[in-house]
Parts: structure tokens; C-alpha cells; sequence
């Protein structure tokens, strides 16, 4: 996840900017969900990623605490914008590609 034009605190959100463009507020929240899942979820395989270079099964509990690699990693983490506020700000920028399936064969149905 790189640093984007992200609010790092929680911003009170338009609930007509989300429904615009599914027309369908849960839907819209469901896609941003969606999303905010698949960021956590890449977000915490990297994380892991970068601890597990620092695991070894000899450390002592001493020497775990006192791995400042492993302290600037997370700190960095923790600063980064939450998985959900990232996936709000993609949706509002269209940065998400979805599609509704219902909606397409409702579409297709009407034309014919």
C-alpha cells in the first residue's frame, strides 16, 4: 500500500457520493468492504513477509524486544491509512473496477 491522497483519520462522507455510482448504497459498501479486505489482507502477507526475515528460533525473549529493524517496520505499518479508509478513497476515485452481474442480465433482458 503506497502513501495516496488518503485521510488518515476517519471524514464524514456524502452517502449520495456512494450510492452515484451503483445506485445502491449497500452495494456500494459491499464493493468498498471488498476491497478494504483485499488491502488488509496484502497489507498483513507484506508485513509478515518483512518480520519473518528477522525470525530465527534462537532469539531470546531480550533480543526480540530489542530488534529495532523489527520496531521501524512496525511503526511504519501502523502510521500507514487504514484498509478501509484507502478502499473508500479508490471507490470515490474510480480506482475499483466492479461489475454487477444481476444488473447486466436485467440490461441485456430489457433491450431484447
Amino acid at each position: 500500500m503506497n502513501s495516496r491522497n488518503v485521510a488518515q483519520t476517519t471524514v464524514t462522507r456524502d452517502v449520495v457520493d456512494f450510492e452515484k455510482k451503483t445506485e445502491n448504497i449497500y452495494e456500494s459498501l459491499a464493493i468498498i468492504a471488498k476491497r478494504a479486505n483485499h488491502i488488509a489482507a496484502e497489507t498483513r502477507e507484506e508485513l509478515h513477509d518483512k518480520l519473518s526475515e528477522f525470525a530465527s528460533s534462537t532469539d531470546t525473549l531480550d533480543e526480540v524486544f530489542e530488534n529495532r529493524e523489527q520496531i521501524e517496520i512496525s511503526k511504519y505499518y501502523e502510521r500507514l491509512p487504514k484498509p478501509t479508509l484507502v478502499a473508500i478513497q479508490d471507490f470515490l476515485d474510480d480506482k475499483i473496477y466492479f461489475r454487477s452481474p444481476a444488473k447486466e442480465e436485467n440490461k441485456d433482458s430489457a433491450e431484447n
